[in-house]
């Protein structure tokens, strides 16, 4: 597979702000893949980025300790080569943002906590092309396995409505059905216990129905302006009409199943799809069918100041994925952990350029 020839060459010095970035932070994210690497390889993307072609960076990032950002700077400058990635549409690209949520839970039902996370069910299988019932949405990846053979899972309504009660699938249970819906958009969340616990779960699997999103749903209903759709316009949406909350969520048939995990780093995010811990700032969500994990992106977005109130400009790590990230020029940014990093998280859809940080190596072998 060769590298995309949609890509284009830049220097360095092309990058906006490039020399201002805080590239240690960014080496510190790029290090965990690569010592993750070790155990398994990250698989190549369709656009060509090999994996193969990191071997260098990685076999250094096993052994270097920079000093200070110039040292770090260095490195990534050393072994990589800036490639601008153009867009799906021809136009600029896109970042949104994702957290980690953080929410009071109790290990048990309550008066109060009546709103479960569940765990995986025995009877939910992987579907792909060699037992995939015909006829069947092609999009569905799980299914419920049956004498007869796999059958389409229950959605999020029939969840909710009970279908898979009295199987002890419960992790925890939440006060909220709204929070419960947002761990599910975002895959995971540190749960403070009644019990004095701090807790985490992460994304096991989803019931395989596609996903819809209540923001494009109350804006088609005209409840919502679509350019002022937020996470915070949609909570607040639901706050005054809570009569509505099922009505609109369950338009959303995906529902998702967790697992538990300890919080052993409180400074980093869950461990992601990359099999690293994401680092708020400095972790991206990209289309894994397009790129590669590890690759470092230098996205830039002029717009976006909700991080640290100046216009975006940062080296970013592909550690992670999701059902809405899909195209060449298409991030998730990963703010971090707890309601603050949720403001942040819940504001981004900006216009961006990405930039892959692509080996030298490789580069040089495209070009001669």
């Amino acid at each position: 597979m060769s590298l995309s020839p949609a890509f284009s060459e830049r220097s360095f010095g092309d990058l906006p702000g490039w020399d201002e970035d805080d590239h240690l932070a960014a080496f510190a994210a790029f290090k965990r893949s690569a010592f993750h690497v070790l155990t398994k390889p990250y698989r190549t993307g369709s656009l060509g980025v090999d994996f193969n072609a990191f071997a260098g960076a990685y076999a250094e990032a096993h052994s270097v300790a920079p000093a200070n950002r110039s040292e770090a700077r260095s490195f990534f400058e050393r072994h990589f080569v800036p490639m601008l990635v153009p867009a799906d549409n021809g136009g600029a690209g896109l970042v949104t943002g994702f957290y980690e949520p953080q929410v009071e839970a109790s290990p048990v039902r309550t008066e109060r906590f009546t709103v479960p996370l569940l765990s995986r069910p025995a009877d939910l299988i992987d579907i792909d092309d060699k037992n995939r019932p015909a006829g069947t949405d092609l999009y569905l990846a799980f299914g419920r396995d049956t004498p007869a053979g796999p059958v389409e899972y229950p959605d999020r309504g029939e969840i909710e409505r009970g279908a898979l009660s009295g199987r002890n699938l419960e992790i925890a249970w939440l006060a909220d059905k709204v929070d419960a819906f947002f761990i599910h958009v975002q895959g995971a969340a540190r749960l403070k216990m009644t019990d004095g616990r701090l807790c985490r779960v992460t994304y096991a699997a989803k019931s395989g129905q596609r996903f819809t999103g209540p923001g494009k749903i109350l804006s088609e209903l005209g409840e919502i302006p679509i350019a002022k759709v937020t996470m915070q316009s949609i909570r607040a949406w639901f706050k005054t009409h809570p009569d509505r909350v099922d009505e609109i969520l369950r338009q959303n048939r995906s529902y998702i199943f967790f697992r538990e995990a300890p919080v052993d780093d409180p400074a980093l995010g869950p461990i992601a799809a990359a099999k690293v811990p994401l680092t708020p700032g400095r972790s991206v969500a990209v289309d894994r069918l397009l790129h590669t994990f590890g690759t470092p992106f230098y996205i830039v977005a002029p717009t976006l100041t909700a991080f640290d109130g100046e216009p975006f400009r940062r080296l970013m790590i592909a550690q992670d994925t999701g059902s809405a990230i899909t195209g060449t020029a298409r991030g998730d940014l990963f703010a971090g952990s707890g309601d603050a990093a949720g403001e942040i998280a819940g504001v981004v859809r900006n216009a961006a350029d990405f930039y892959a940080l692509v080996p030298r190596g490789l580069v040089e072998r495209r070009g001669a």
